[in-house]
């Protein structure tokens, strides 16, 4: 009886095959469906963010402005000195830094005035796709 309890025993340790299958099968479900919930979410902490810092550039743009009594040519402008009739006007540096941020994709922030969607001048980020005049550009319109 003894022998029989002991085979018994050794015969039930591990697992099969199957039941391992199946736990592959939850882990894999379980793992899609986490980086289709998260890798949203990601994406639209990028898009919040390029809102974010298109809302910090506009307030000195708007500052430029109230300055120069004119928009930058570029957004250098907010940082560097531009030479003119009107120099010593210049109140900067508008923003903190030596350097303009890149977008959350890596690109340069855009800035044209007088703007197409704004009479005043529009700002934005080329977005996610990196490719200008598309749906998911992220501007100040």
């Amino acid at each position: 009886m003894h022998s029989q309890t002991v085979s018994r025993r050794s015969r039930r340790e591990g697992f099969t095959l199957i039941e391992l299958l199946l736990v592959l099968a939850i882990l894999v479900v379980l793992g899609a469906m986490a980086t289709a919930i998260f890798g949203g979410t990601r994406e639209k902490a990028l898009v919040d963010a390029a809102k974010g810092e298109i809302g910090i550039l506009k307030g000195a743009v708007d500052r430029y402005e109230w300055h120069m009594k004119e928009y930058p040519s570029s957004l250098e402008d907010l940082i560097n000195q531009p030479s003119g009739d009107n120099a010593s006007d210049w109140g900067g540096p508008y923003l903190d830094g030596q350097e303009i941020n890149k977008d959350p994709w890596n690109n340069d922030y855009r800035l044209a005035a007088p703007g197409k969607h704004n009479e005043k001048y529009d700002l934005w980020s080329l977005g996610p796709d990196r490719q200008d005049g598309t749906d998911d550009d992220i501007g100040n319109w």
